[in-house]
């Protein structure tokens, strides 16, 4: 628990003042993350980042990573990114032929969801960021809130299993006190900032987001678990690799960014 408070420490006061400062050096970072998120997937299914098939993945990553900010970019070669992306899955059906199946079709369905995966959850990471601060913060204080408030309420009254086939250590009523702590901190949030038109829409989204955080643990879990590793990494001391700790944002980013293009 040590370790973990001081890496938790010294990767906020690293990362935290990117955030505040967005732009071109939150890209840079989100780019960095989104990379070694992969990387770790990668690991995990036993396939190699610096082959053929692991620099067209890293590549189509970082098409889809490019926010809208810098779609120019694409626009001028007169290039979409689904066309890339039909262009890959191509590239990487002929190469399953060239290898005469070393690298096989599942393999390449495998690369091609991560993508997908780590891809689309970080583009919306950056996506909120520009959108506002405001934003990025009240999503960051609910996954913390669920984080904290459901390790402490399971640990204090957890008594019936969550999903022990793929996280033992999680119960029915730390995901309703996660859920509960996250709503009480949405709604503190938005006494300060007026972030939202209604406590209703607040109350309503920041139960979605919170749930959808909580699978996007599970989802992790079931990963490490069918894989048979512990953590998705090494790169945080005691909290395990890069996917370990973005695993819920990965899937609430997606949902807030839908949410405050069609409502906002």
């Amino acid at each position: 628990m040590k370790q973990r408070v001081i890496t938790g420490i010294i990767a906020a006061a690293l990362f935290l003042p990117i955030v505040i400062f967005g732009g071109f050096p939150f890209i840079i970072v989100t780019y960095i993350l989104a990379t070694i998120g992969l990387f770790e997937l990668l690991r995990m299914k036993r396939l190699r980042a610096f082959s053929p098939e692991g620099i067209i993945g890293f590549l189509l990553l970082w098409a889809l990573l490019i926010p809208n900010t810098y779609a120019h970019w694409l626009e001028s070669l007169n290039v979409t990114k689904s066309e890339l992306f039909v262009l890959a899955v191509l590239l990487l059906l002929v190469y399953t032929v060239v290898t005469k199946n070393a690298f096989t079709f599942d393999e390449a369905g495998f690369l091609f969801l991560s993508i997908l995966y780590v891809g689309f959850g970080f583009y919306y990471f950056m996506e909120i960021r520009f959108i506002g601060l405001a934003y990025m913060v009240y999503a960051l204080f609910t996954i913390w809130a669920t984080d904290i408030g459901a390790y402490f309420i399971g640990r204090a009254w957890g008594k019936r299993k969550l999903w022990p086939e793929i996280s033992p250590n999680k119960t029915v009523e730390g995901s309703i006190g996660g859920i509960v702590c996250a709503v009480i901190v949405a709604i503190v949030y938005q006494l300060c900032t007026n972030l939202f038109d209604s406590f209703g829409i607040l109350i309503a989204l920041t139960i979605v987001l919170s749930v959808f955080g909580q699978l996007g643990d599970l989802v992790e879990s079931a990963f490490k678990r069918h894989y048979g590793v512990k953590d998705s990494g090494n790169i945080l001391p005691g909290h395990g690799g890069i996917l370990d700790r973005f695993d819920s944002l990965l899937f609430i980013a997606p949902i807030l960014s839908v949410f405050m293009n069609v409502v906002l």
